[in-house]
């Protein structure tokens, strides 16, 4: 067990230590916080996209094995060109945020945007960021019409079970946080990323998009295939 009086004598001695400019580096290095990139994603879209790749590969399969003349080629075809598509569409839609940038991961692009470049994050129909004199919708981060009304109702209902303001400023707050749509509290958590970080060195530069070729190749594949045997039967 150590006494206050050694503690003491040790903290003495490693401030009275000269410390190199390695050591200098790493103390800064340490304290600096870093933690996970913050993903978006719809749980409604990936549960129906789960469901309609589970639809389709069993009718498709099926039709493989049992069907006769060109339907067996009519559903490969089919799925060569349709699972592409609803993977894009329900499956890879993601919103990524880090420290440094933005990753918006759409059905057929991927936008990398540095936040020293984002100049606004917005919800009105549908979720979108804007950098670089560009508009970028963000898919991961549906807007639901249904969900805002729910949440209206239910802050009125709040606002009229206590008129007097009874309840604390804070608990209030954090309140009415909870009952606004998951779509409006993301967009919150982003715009507040995209302030804090916006000054960084490291989250300076410009946007960058990169086509999704790994999934518009196989469908423009099956689109062929299926034009094929649809042209010679």
């Amino acid at each position: 067990m150590t006494s206050p009086d050694d503690s003491s004598h040790d903290s003495s001695h490693d401030s009275s230590t000269p410390r190199g400019p390695e050591g200098s580096k790493k103390g800064t290095a340490d304290q600096e916080t870093e933690y996970a990139d913050r993903v978006y994603r719809s749980p409604g879209g990936i549960a129906g996209g789960v469901l309609l790749l589970a639809i389709g590969a069993w009718l498709g399969i099926d039709a493989m094995i049992r069907g006769e003349g060109r339907a067996p080629w009519l559903a490969l075809a089919g799925l060569l060109f349709a699972v592409p598509l609803v993977i894009a569409f329900t499956v890879r839609p993601a919103v990524y945020a880090g420290q440094d940038r933005l990753r918006v991961r759409n059905p057929f692009r991927t936008i990398t945007l540095p936040w020293g470049s984002v100049e606004a994050v917005r919800a009105g129909y549908s979720s979108e960021v804007l950098a670089g004199g560009a508009k970028y919708q963000m898919w991961a981060i549906p807007v639901s019409l249904r969900q805002r009304k729910r949440a209206t109702r239910r802050q009125a209902r709040a606002a009229t079970d206590d008129p007097f303001g009874r309840t604390s400023v804070r608990a209030a707050a954090d309140a009415d946080q909870e009952r606004r749509a998951q779509a409006d509290r993301s967009i919150d958590e982003l715009r507040g990323l995209a302030e804090t970080h916006a000054a960084r060195e490291s989250a300076q530069g410009e946007p960058e998009v990169r086509w999704a070729f790994e999934v518009i190749a196989p469908a423009v594949a099956g689109a062929v295939l299926l034009a094929v045997v649809l042209a010679i039967t």
